[in-house]
């Protein structure tokens, strides 16, 4: 076991735990801690540091969901294998700073779905003046057409906040802004060419499925196991593009270790025409450690293609999304694709804009991430309390969890129940492109987005009558 001397800056901005954390991934990434040496348990380093226990369990914790080391039972932290570590060298500056056919809509008087986010914590008051600041009157400018891309200060804006809240290091000139993941998934497309194939995890975000399909594309239902999508079946298919969502995977709530992330990046770096898409579901909402790096933060050869949507962290109807290219598809996009229109409308970007410009952005997220954990923390409480509850995952993140059946009903049957009675569940199989090889214990994906701790009580009260027949 190799003592570390961790030199702490009580009045730094970072948190202690922050600090412990990058001192040990740095010395991990660098070789000064070799794979499989056992680190300090969290008492001695603790008594050694003279902090808290629960500082150093939180950087283990980060340390641990992002692939740097691993728990082993009765044992301790153990650093795991990252030979293939890909170091940062863009040789560019960083910046400043139903199933998814349209489902009937039917009122619910309790929804449970994981699509839902709180609406009443929305900064109505300064959504509004914003929209007044730059209503075309004053700004005339708005009435043309603009950049196909995007406006530049909405794209500037968004790299910035890319670099610093999620890793990416990009230039606007590599964003792309469209009204939606799908559509900028059919303009990716467009950039690609025809006759392609794209890989997925077999439960998946289903509007990418679809889009893909309805593009002619072959796509790949791959098997997950611990670590994410299996690699054994990538290299055996051999597809053109994979696509991921490695920091909070939709809709089973896992965050791929960093050992998968640089299988994949591996695999990409062996072929020209290889491309990792990189759909960053959920990512800004993380209840225990921070948040987990972008995977394109540890891509050397440009074969990462990063998408993000505002839908969550501000609101589904803004319809802003933005795709961030590697450069050589960027030139692709211009020769092929320059010419389409924006399809988000100006006015919109300035709001977001001067929205993200004056702090309002970020000081929103803080208290929604606030917000969120506090309804995580309490539809945990109350689901431990449910009997019919076998097993809870894909919690601490995003704003849903999984619940496991201790029951004999099949996954199908509790939801449709449970919908006659005016309550939205939606089920896992849902989320399947094709039937797993495994059958699954029946379980239900539950939302608490919108959700009161009230509304949380009568919609589990429902769940329980339901189950207890």
């Amino acid at each position: 076991m190799k003592e570390l001397w961790i030199d702490l800056q009580p009045d730094s901005p970072r948190a202690l735990y922050e600090q412990i954390y990058e001192y040990i991934r740095k010395d991990i990434a660098d070789g000064k801690i070799s794979p499989g040496e056992k680190l300090p348990s969290t008492r001695f380093m603790a008594k050694n540091l003279q902090i808290s226990r629960s500082t150093v369990e939180l950087a283990y914790e980060q340390l641990t969901a992002e692939g740097y080391i691993e728990p082993k039972p009765c044992a301790g932290y153990f650093v795991c294998d990252i030979s293939m570590l890909y170091q940062l060298s863009r040789g560019q500056e960083k910046p400043e700073e139903g199933r998814l056919m349209e489902r009937q809509k039917k009122q619910y008087e309790i929804s449970f779905s994981p699509y839902e986010i709180d609406r009443k914590h929305f900064p109505y008051g300064i959504w509004y003046r914003m929209h007044k600041s730059v209503v075309p009157e004053d700004n005339p400018d708005l009435l043309l057409s603009g950049n196909p891309k995007g406006e530049l200060n909405l794209r500037t804006a968004i790299s910035r906040y890319l670099y610093q809240a999620r890793g990416v290091v990009c230039d606007e000139k590599q964003i792309l802004l469209g009204a939606g993941n799908e559509y900028l998934l059919l303009l990716l497309a467009q950039i690609m060419g025809r006759d392609k194939k794209v890989a997925m995890e077999n439960y998946t975000y289903l509007q990418a499925y679809y889009t893909f399909c309805n593009m002619g594309y072959r796509v790949l239902a791959e098997e997950i196991d611990e670590d994410g999508i299996c690699m054994e079946a990538i290299r055996k298919e051999n597809p053109d593009m994979v696509y991921v969502m490695p920091s909070h995977q939709f809709p089973l709530g896992n965050v791929m270790p960093l050992r998968r992330r640089l299988e994949l990046l591996q695999w990409a770096s062996e072929g020209e025409e290889r491309y990792i898409i990189e759909d960053d579901h959920d990512s800004e909402f993380r209840y225990k450690g921070k948040p987990i790096p972008a995977l394109w933060g540890n891509d050397t050869g440009e074969h990462v293609i990063y998408i993000g949507t505002f839908s969550k962290s501000i609101a589904p109807s803004l319809r802003i999304s933005f795709m961030v290219l590697p450069h050589s598809l960027m030139e692709r996009y211009h020769s092929s694709c320059g010419f389409y229109a924006c399809t988000v409308p100006r006015n919109s970007q300035e709001v977001l804009c001067h929205f993200m410009e004056e702090g309002h952005f970020e000081r929103h997220l803080n208290r929604m991430r606030n917000n969120y954990k506090n309804k995580h923390d309490t539809f945990m409480r109350l689901l431990k309390q449910e009997d019919w509850v076998c097993r809870i995952y894909g919690d601490n993140a995003g704003l849903h969890v999984l619940v496991e059946l201790e029951v004999k009903w099949k996954e199908e049957e509790v939801v449709e129940q449970a919908r006659e009675q005016h309550i939205e569940i939606h089920g896992l199989g849902e989320y399947v492109i094709q039937k797993p090889k495994e059958k699954k214990v029946p379980t239900l994906v539950l939302g608490y987005g919108n959700l009161t701790e009230d509304e949380m009580e009568q919609g589990l009260a429902v769940l329980r009558e339901i189950l207890d027949k």
